[in-house]
Order: C-alpha cells, then structure tokens, then sequence
C-alpha cells in the first residue's frame, strides 16, 4: 500500500513537467490536415477505428493512431505512408490491497499514460475516439483538445458501463460510476458518430447528446474468395490445423488435396471435392456477451441427425478471435467426442480473416450486445463476403439481418440446430436455402466502407 501511494506523489509531481513539455509543442498550433486517432485497445482487433485511419489518408489527412499492438493490423494501414500507429502499453492491475482500490490506481496511471503519450504527438484538428473503452480516455482525450484546440469526435460502438455490467452486475457501485463518468464526458464531445439508429436515439432520448449513425461497411478486401486462392489458404491453414487436412490420399501423388479442394499438379487447376465436408465459421472476441454453448448444442444435436441417418455432410467449425474465455470454451469443446464434426479454434493474421469468410459456407453470430444497441461487425464482414448467417436474436439485429432474405435468426440452440439441418441438407445443393441466401447478397450491391464514410463522415471533418 505504502509503495502504491509512493508511485501515485511521484505522478503528481512529474504531471508539471509532463504539462510543461507538452505546451511548447502545442504552441506552435494544430495541423488542419491532421487527425489522433485513439483506441484504449487492440489496434489489430479494432476494425473500424483502422479503416476511419485509412479513409481520412485516403482524403488528405495524416493520422496519428494511438493504440495496443497485440496483434497485427492490415497491410494497407501498415503500408501508408500518411498513417503512423503508435503503440501504446498496457498497464496491468496491482496486486495490492482491495480490487476497487487495484481498479482505481490502474485507472489514474492510465488517465496519466495517455496523457503523456498525447502531450508529446503533433496536435491534430481532430481526435477521433473509440468508445468503449472510455474510462478513462472520454476524459483524457477531452482535456487534450480543450489544451490544444482539437475537437473530439466519439464513436460510440457500446456502452461501456454495460460492458462492466456483464461481470459487476447492473447496480454494482463501479458500475453506476462509470455510467455517470460515460454519461457526462460524453456530453463534452463536439461530433458523435455511433454504428445504429437505436443507440442514436437511446443517446438522444437519455443522455441528451447527439450522434450521427454510421453503419459499419464492409471494407474492400471483404469479398468471394477466389477457388485458387481458397486451396492455397486451406494448404496453409492445413499446416496447423487437422481439420483442413485431406481425410484421404490422392490417387495421383502430385495432385496437392486439402479438405475441401485439389489442384491437378498438370494443369494447376483448382476443383472443390465432391463429398466435401460443410465450412461453418463464427469469430468472436470471448466475452461475456457471446454465449458459445448455443453453438456447441446445436452442434450435437446436429451430430445426432447425421448418426440417425439424415442426409447431412460432415462439418468443419472454425471459431477464430481472442478473448478471455477462450480457453474455458476451448476445454468445453475438446471434451465433446464429435464423429462427424470438426472445431478447431485459430487466431488468424489479418489478411488471412477475409479470405477464410470468402470460403466459408455458412457463418453464426452468437453476439447478443450488452447494451442491446450495436451491431456485430463480423456479420458486416461475413455479408461482404457474400456468406450468409445465422444469428441469435437482440433487440436492434433487424437493422443489419434480414430474416429469410440473407440469413436466418434463432432464439437458442434447438432453433440453430435446425436450421443448421435445414441449411446444409443435400449438401451442396444449388437449389438449396442457403444458396438461394448466397444469391440474395450478391444481388444485393451492399455499400462499402469507403463509400458510406464519404457520405457520413467525411462532410463533418471537411466542414472545419
């Protein structure tokens, strides 16, 4: 306790000096053509924040993007010039004396980190804002631009108190704290930008701020995966994973086969294996707010059909992200003794996300939204992909999936499983529901990130 209150005087009397530092670089002025860009997380695992990166240096502005470097971000944000990322550390809890007390001390360092890692950036005209985490950026970042003249710009994804809600319970005191914290320096914000017409009218109606909606897009490397490219991936992955290696040997030795395709050594043509098993794919970020027991039931009983005789393929489920469950899910998953299903769990490198949803067969979301009010951005990512989904129900999921038109919603895993039967029988079949699915989004010319960012965002960024 005594070196905890020893580190916190140390703070407070180098925050001078860190104000100090900070202000002779301000004084020479904001760039108007310069935009911080700021996520209190993963900067690989935070999309949206990567391409309002990439769509500002598209437009003329460079980017300073503040964030965690868990994992790698795409190739585009690491290859443009007008971008630089720069990494910030994650600060773990002390573990010395009571939890609120831990959660306090990790809070301030943080609130102090941020602060220094800002002071000594370029200013920029702009500080755009990913929300949640807020606590304690929302703050931090609104102190920066009062200094320097930026002007904030949040875009609520979530809330995050609801978020803490998960674990804490909705009434627990940290709980309370961090809504009031979330309610009031949000409202200090000058432009808001949220991902669904019902959080801006829930940020509208109960915390009086208001906000543009910005659906999330697809980005253009969301797309079909060629059938050659779909080999070489299920090759690589093979590699690692057994569920992608070939359950039998060609008849020619130099004929390369995967799981699901082969490449004649002759003439290097590609060809899809006609008793093929099924490709499912989830992703998700482990948390409290994705229930993965619905999919594992649904799985069984679908393992069931296909031992009672239904005419249904073998199935391969990749479920790819990181998070803190993962390993309970994981240990839960290897003690099913599954004949005819497949699991495997990978964390996939950026470039490599994409090209497994373009050749996938069918995706499920198991993201029910702690708030109720956001979207989960990998059906976005499936969709353009032309992959169709099966998702769990929430309250604002009609916004984005269409029942019966670009997939299917279920309640809980009896609902699933049947319409995991109903999806892959007679698979593959051309006239089947989930081709008819796949028709219906290729149909269906969805927006793209780029374009709807310049129909939504970019007018508000050029009008200062």
């Amino acid at each position: 306790m005594a070196a905890s209150c020893l580190v916190l005087l140390a703070v407070c009397l180098l925050l001078p000096l860190l104000l100090l530092g900070g202000w002779k670089r301000w004084r020479r002025g904001r760039a108007a053509r310069h935009v911080v860009a700021v996520v209190l997380g993963d900067v690989g695992r935070s999309p949206r924040m990567q391409y309002h990166a990439l769509s500002l240096a598209m437009h003329g502005f460079s980017v300073t993007l503040l964030g965690f470097c868990n994992s790698k971000p795409h190739d585009e944000l690491l290859q443009n010039n007008r971008i630089q990322i720069v990494g910030l550390t994650e600060l773990q809890s002390l573990a010395v004396g009571p939890r609120v007390f831990q959660y306090g001390v990790k809070v301030v360092f943080q609130a102090m980190y941020l602060l220094w890692k800002l002071m000594w950036r370029e200013p920029g005209a702009y500080i755009f804002l990913q929300n949640p985490p807020g606590l304690p950026s929302i703050a931090v970042c609104w102190f920066v631009g009062c200094l320097c003249g930026s002007k904030l710009v949040i875009d609520w994804h979530n809330y995050g108190y609801s978020i803490m809600g998960l674990v804490h319970g909705p009434n627990h005191p940290l709980v309370l704290l961090a809504k009031w914290y979330e309610k009031f320096f949000g409202r200090l914000s000058h432009l808001n930008l949220c991902v669904t017409n019902a959080m801006r009218e829930d940020l509208a109606d109960n915390w009086h701020i208001r906000a543009l909606t910005v659906y999330d897009k697809p980005a253009s490397f969301f797309k079909e995966t060629p059938l050659d490219l779909q080999h070489r991936l299920f090759m690589k992955l093979g590699s690692t994973h057994s569920p992608f290696r070939a359950r039998s040997e060609p008849e020619d030795p130099v004929t390369e086969r995967s799981a699901f395709t082969e490449r004649d050594a002759g003439s290097g043509l590609v060809t899809r294996l006609r008793e093929r098993p099924a490709l499912l794919v989830s992703s998700t970020s482990w948390t409290e707010d994705e229930d993965f027991s619905i999919l594992l039931a649904a799985l069984e009983k679908f393992e069931q059909l296909t031992l009672d005789g239904h005419n249904l393929p073998s199935l391969v489920c990749v479920i790819t992200g990181k998070g803190p469950l993962r390993e309970y899910y994981s240990r839960l998953i290897h003690q099913k003794h599954f004949q005819h299903i497949q699991v495997c769990t990978p964390w996939l490198e950026a470039e490599d996300y994409p090209l497994l949803l373009g050749s996938a067969d069918l995706g499920v979301c198991l993201h029910t939204s702690s708030s109720g009010l956001d979207l989960p951005m990998k059906v976005v990512d499936m969709f353009g992909c032309c992959l169709p989904v099966c998702a769990v129900n929430f309250k604002c999921l009609h916004e984005l999936v269409k029942h019966e038109e670009n997939g299917l919603v279920f309640e809980d895993s009896e609902e699933l499983a049947a319409q995991l039967q109903m999806l892959f029988s007679n698979f593959p079949d051309p006239e089947g529901k989930l081709n008819q699915f796949w028709k219906n989004l290729r149909e269906s010319q969805q927006l793209r990130w780029d374009e709807s960012w310049v129909q939504t965002v970019l007018p508000l960024v050029m009008d200062t």
